[in-house]
């Protein structure tokens, strides 16, 4: 009876990243790097080398990329590769037996002992003829059997023929065309690359419907639309829209979530369908679908993404209730359930139910997507997935992005880490997060690292300051610098940020104490904002938000996720981390106190600045264009309403000093 083997000649094991075991893909976007990592061994002492290789779409295997031992005798190689265009890539690591460098560590030692000298130096000549027919003759194959020639040439004294073979010019071209014997391949591992906006972007929520005017209160996508040019002039990149559909009459909430609806009140978006239409209708106060098509265009003339909320969800009014009743929970008293997340009560929303007809409701949610993708719509922020069967969230994506790879699912699910998780690995391209929930040092750091480490293969945090269900004590306590706090640490922790409309008016105000809801919500009632008064009488921190946003545009390092790395401060209340891509570095200090002034000693991890432990350069500070003069240590002092942070870009040139903050702390 045969055994199966499993190890190679060359033991490849613990390739990483890898997604639940292999069976799904890793992700990237089009020119995002990362690392790819693996055990290589083997026994005895001779040395081994390994690479990374990457199979594009078409299967065509790119430059393999040389792997380096992470620390001394680890047995832990790693290598950073950067797909290009999107696509299903895959990428694995080979490994092999390296006989010029196991050769090279003998003869150090052997040849100055005097031992075995010439079988030594011969056995060096006859590798290097050897990898010398591997190398291409305009690529330094000369260089290689000229270095054979010497180590052959008894003629010469012992010392020079070691030294023409070890010479940097040889191992340049050994490094690009090694000598590899044994070489033993790891299983290829999937790799789904996406558009940059899968990762990257800032996103704005707002709702249509409080964009009116004097004459005509509840707002249109007409008027609505007059509102995108400040969105985009705060450099926004994604506007975010909740359900633009027909909203139901039965068990309409009032304000403030009251069960009884006066004749005014406009009912909540996300109870959804009524007789004038249901997911694939807009709701005939908001105007009709060439005005829905007006908005789109607009929007994207300003450079503003539309994305569209999609709630699986129904009012009592809804046609799938007469039309599909197999699509709902019946009660025994023949009533349909409504939705219900104890202690709160949904009397206007019939959940789905979907193991009657899963097929059916899978071919009905991928028309309603399709239908408003033929209308400009190719991000989708998904309401509640959690509530929803992950197989048919796995199905309805798959089909979407087999024939539409651009579209993007945003997964709005505040549930248990392991629904999350699997949500964003079956498909989902962004997740929202706990951020909202960490506001200390140590829970920030803590869920970032978390974030930024292994969950970075499959897991695209979206970082929104506050949404129309969330607002947070910290925000609800700490004022205007707890605002401006967050909108620093949301902007550059996370390469996707938003924010729900009223943030920059530091909107804070609870249904009541201990409460997360706003009084007088906006998910119940029109919600009308004066933006020109709040700009004249400096009551709003758009300035403060458009110069995020700037930052992040013109620096790559905000453009990703995984290079977060986070620095020491001597003061709980302060936080301090950098990101760096290519020559480009971003170090963040914030203030995390939105009540008291607060000062620190700043630690700086130089190398992962792309510095020697004993530099010192100029730092300027992309909020306020000061520069200072930065090294290892570092005093720092932040007062809220001044100056909450600082965002600095680490510079390389001798720039002039305006003020040294940063000197030495005793």
């Amino acid at each position: 009876m045969s055994a199966t083997v499993t190890i190679g000649r060359i033991p490849v094991r613990d390739v990483h990243p890898v997604v639940d075991c292999g069976r799904r893909p890793a992700k990237a976007v089009a020119g995002e790097t990362f690392e790819v990592t693996a055990s290589v061994f083997r026994e005895g002492h001779d040395a081994v080398a390994a690479n990374v290789v990457l199979k594009d779409p078409e299967g065509r295997s790119g430059p393999w990329t040389p792997m380096r031992e992470l620390a001394p005798g680890s047995d832990r190689w790693g290598a950073e590769v950067t797909p290009g265009a999107p696509g299903r890539w895959s990428y694995r690591v080979e490994a092999w037996s390296d006989p010029v460098t196991t050769w090279k560590h003998q003869a150090r030692i052997k040849i100055p002992a005097g031992i075995d000298t010439g079988l030594v130096l011969e056995e060096g000549a006859e590798l290097y003829r050897r990898a010398a027919s591997g190398v291409p003759k305009d690529s330094g194959r000369a260089v290689v059997l000229a270095a054979a020639a010497v180590l052959r040439d008894d003629t010469l004294p012992v010392a020079t023929r070691l030294a023409a073979a070890l010479t940097p010019e040889v191992d340049a071209v050994l490094a690009r065309h090694p000598l590899r014997e044994l070489v033993t391949t790891s299983d290829p591992l999937p790799l789904l690359v996406e558009r940059e906006r899968a990762l990257y972007g800032s996103w704005y929520e707002f709702f249509p419907r409080s964009e009116g005017t004097e004459d005509q209160p509840h707002g249109t996508f007409r008027t609505a639309a007059r509102r995108l040019p400040a969105i985009a002039a705060m450099g926004f990149d994604v506007v975010y829209l909740p359900p633009v559909h027909p909203i139901g009459t039965t068990f309409r909430k009032g304000r403030n979530n009251t069960l009884s609806a006066g004749p005014d009140d406009v009912g909540v978006p996300w109870a959804i369908g009524s007789p004038e239409g249901g997911h694939d209708a807009v709701h005939p106060a908001l105007g009709t679908i060439d005005d829905f098509d007006a908005f789109v265009a607009r929007a994207s003339e300003l450079g503003l993404e539309t994305a569209l909320d999609f709630a699986l969800q129904c009012s009592p009014d809804h046609p799938w209730v007469h039309k599909h009743p197999e699509w709902f929970h019946h009660r025994p008293d023949g009533t349909i359930a409504h939705a219900e997340n104890p202690p709160k009560k949904y009397q206007d929303i019939y959940p789905i139910a979907f193991d009657a007809d899963m097929d059916g409701l899978i071919a009905e949610t991928v028309r309603v997507l399709r239908f408003w993708m033929d209308h400009g719509v190719r991000i989708f922020r998904v309401d509640n997935p959690h509530t929803k069967p992950v197989v048919f969230w796995e199905r309805v994506i798959g089909e979407i992005n087999r024939a539409d790879p651009d579209v993007i699912f945003l997964a709005e699910a505040f549930t248990r880490p392991a629904m999350m998780h699997t949500l964003a690995q079956i498909g989902f391209q962004q997740s929202y997060t706990y951020f909202t929930w960490r506001n200390t040092k140590q829970e920030l750091t803590e869920y970032l690292t978390e974030l930024t480490g292994d969950a970075a293969a499959y897991m695209r945090p979206n970082f929104f300051a506050n949404t129309p269900d969330i607002l947070h004590a910290y925000l609800q306590h700490g004022g205007r610098p707890a605002f401006e706090i967050r909108a620093v640490l949301a902007a550059t922790l996370s390469p996707s940020w938003g924010i729900y409309s009223g943030y920059e008016l530091c909107e804070n105000t609870p249904l009541r104490e201990g409460s997360e809801e706003y009084l007088d919500s906006e998910k119940y009632q029109l919600k009308p904002r004066d933006w020109d008064a709040a700009h004249r009488e400096g009551r709003t921190i758009a300035p403060l938000i458009t110069r995020l946003n700037s930052i992040r545009r013109d620096h790559p390092a905000l453009h990703r996720l995984r290079n977060l790395r986070f620095h020491r401060t001597d003061n709980d209340a302060l936080i301090a981390y950098s990101k760096r891509v290519g020559s480009d570095v971003v170090l963040a200090v914030v203030n995390l106190d939105p009540h008291r002034t607060q000062e620190a000693t700043i630690s700086l991890d130089m190398p992962q600045l792309g510095l020697d432990w004993h530099e010192s350069v100029p730092v300027r500070d992309e909020l306020t264009g000061e520069t200072y003069h930065w090294g290892r240590t570092n005093y720092v002092r932040l007062e809220p309403g001044r100056a909450p942070a600082h965002v600095f870009h680490v510079q390389r040139s001798s720039d002039t000093v305006v003020q040294n903050e940063g000197f030495p702390a005793s």
